[in-house]
């Protein structure tokens, strides 16, 4: 116990403290690169955080669970906008500059539509993984053009270093995934020492522990004034779980959906919550995206996990 606690505690004060370097890196190379930190969080900052959704989905489809795979990148979505966007808009309002409204959110529509062609008919095929791959590549290329056709001059800072940012970076990505999983191992292990049982377990710390990255991160980001940074790793992080982490079970394991539930209630709540997130980003035309929001997206978060509870009861 003592070591699960001691490990947890550690692990938080590492996730905080790399979180901080890593959003200081990418503010840093936005400017080293000329990028808006709209855009950096759109690509660089939201891979990063992405990466161990990546390498689960792809694990569970090598291992026969392409289901899992499904559920991790519908579930870490789900935990994206409804814990983490949530948390962060209650913490401090998110600027929504009308350029990044209109990109960031027509991208996270259009992928979100597209993922849902790819599993309505309960079947997922090596031919679904690639459309959401080409889907990937399509965006690339028009996130591309945007750059290069409204470029912005590099902007270097006295006394740093595209060196010095991209140690930060990089370094702080590795601390923050490595802490971030030796902190879901502690909270878990203490509480199965404490008789928690692993289904409560699995809908709460392991939940969260997957969002720790992108949490820490927004969090991070917010407080050093690069609202639009901690947006863009949400929505990117979110386009790139459906073009990146659906398509491992669809080219590694195809086959048909075990669980009906992951299209009927799992999809269904994060297209609901997108559109929350999507009403409040339309109607931020002057203000912010502000408190109202994060309230209704924390409300519909804790409404699904109500829903997950009773399913849970209804199987025990």
């Amino acid at each position: 116990m003592f070591t699960a606690l001691l490990t947890s505690l550690i692990a938080l004060a590492v996730l905080s403290w790399s979180a901080d370097r890593f959003v200081t890196g990418a503010a840093g190379l936005a400017l080293d690169f000329g990028l808006s930190r709209a855009l950096v969080g759109l690509t660089l900052v939201a891979f990063g955080t992405s990466a161990p959704e990546i390498l689960v989905s792809a694990t569970a489809a090598l291992s026969g669970s392409s289901a899992l795979g499904v559920a991790n990148a519908l579930g870490s979505n789900i935990a994206n906008l409804g814990l983490v966007l949530a948390l962060t808009l209650l913490w401090r309002p998110v600027p929504c500059p009308d350029h990044s409204r209109r990109l960031v959110l027509s991208a996270c529509l259009l992928v979100t539509a597209l993922a849902g062609v790819v599993l309505i008919d309960g079947h997922l095929t090596r031919a679904d993984g690639a459309i959401l791959l080409i889907g990937l590549a399509a965006l690339a290329l028009i996130t591309w053009h945007r750059k290069t056709s409204t470029p912005q001059p590099a902007r270097p800072q006295p006394g740093r270093s595209r060196r010095h940012d991209l140690l930060l970076f990089f370094g702080g990505l590795v601390l923050l995934l490595i802490s971030a999983r030796a902190l879901v191992w502690g909270a878990t292990e203490a509480a199965r020492q404490l008789g928690v049982g692993e289904a409560l377990i699995g809908l709460t710390l392991v939940a969260l522990g997957t969002s720790l990255p992108e949490l820490a991160t927004c969090l991070a980001a917010t407080r050093r004034g690069h609202g639009d940074l901690a947006l863009g790793n949400v929505l990117g992080s979110n386009i790139l779980n459906l073009l990146m982490v659906l398509p491992m079970p669809a080219l590694l394991g195809p086959g048909r959906l075990a669980d009906p539930a992951l299209l009927d209630r799992d999809y269904a709540a994060m297209v609901l919550l997108t559109l929350v997130m999507a009403l409040g980003m339309m109607l931020a035309v002057r203000h912010p995206l502000g408190r109202g929001t994060g309230l209704a997206l924390l409300g519909g978060y804790a409404v699904y996990l109500m829903v997950l509870w009773r399913g849970l009861g209804a199987c025990l």
